[in-house]
């Protein structure tokens, strides 16, 4: 997608795939976060962020999944927002093969008792076998039924262990983290210093009410510092681009 860049240097139409492109870690986590806010705030319109997006806005989602090794979401989001399994065109597999990539990125989904859709269209149709990080709590039937359709990975004794999650990602080759939250898997990456940056589109929309914000939970113990890198536009979408400061 072409895109205006405001900032660092003003110029009409950037690549996003150039603007976005990830930093090589040399097999080290990178966990970045996609996420859309009305300019009040506001993460979702009754409990969904669809009313908030535009096609420049699922463009650039797009995109980010095309570039990630594994897209993290919250078993929240996965009910909430009904997704389905991450397909790309020719074009999109021919510029993973020349990263080095798997053809499509893996979905991992962050879930305590696995109480998921299980034959929904994100396990069903997935052309890359999802990845369920859950804990020790978990049934064991249910596990045996998940693992029917997606590699379990056990993160923690009775809640998921953010920092073991993104640990045990990067030891099954995928460094190269996207989350699209929710707002409690943000705020959680964030109160563990797991997130290097926050890629953030700001819908020209007023919302009002009372939404959640991108974050949802206890205020952070020390804020997080971050330092803005990028501005960019399109449609009346503004794109900003924030790395963590450490």
């Amino acid at each position: 997608m072409l895109i205006r860049r405001m900032q660092p240097s003003p110029f009409d139409d950037v690549d996003t795939l150039d603007a976005y492109a990830l930093p090589d870690t040399e097999g080290r986590p990178y966990l970045r976060v996609n996420m859309v806010s009305s300019l009040d705030g506001a993460a979702a319109v009754a409990g969904r962020v669809g009313s908030l997006s535009g096609l420049a806005d699922q463009t650039l989602l797009h995109e980010l999944r095309t570039m990630c090794d594994v897209l993290l979401v919250g078993a929240g989001t996965i009910r909430a927002e009904g997704y389905g399994p991450l397909r790309l065109g020719e074009d999109e597999l021919q510029l993973r093969r020349e990263r080095g990539q798997s053809e499509a990125p893996r979905l991992a989904v962050l879930s305590r008792h696995l109480d998921l859709d299980l034959g929904g269209a994100a396990f069903s149709g997935a052309t890359a076998r999802p990845i369920l990080l859950t804990t020790e709590a978990v049934s064991p039937e249910r596990r045996r039924a998940a693992e029917r359709v997606a590699d379990v990975v056990v993160a923690g004794r009775d809640a998921v262990n953010l920092a073991r999650a993104v640990e045990l990602l990067a030891e099954h080759g995928l460094p190269q983290i996207l989350s699209e939250g929710g707002p409690h898997v943000l705020a959680g990456l964030f109160a563990a210093d797991l997130v290097d940056e926050l890629c953030l589109a700001l819908a020209p929309l007023v919302i009002g009410g009372r939404e959640l914000r991108i974050t949802a939970g206890d205020l952070l113990g020390v804020p997080s510092e971050m330092e803005l890198s990028d501005v960019l536009e399109k449609d009346g979408y503004l794109f900003l681009r924030y790395r963590v400061q450490r």
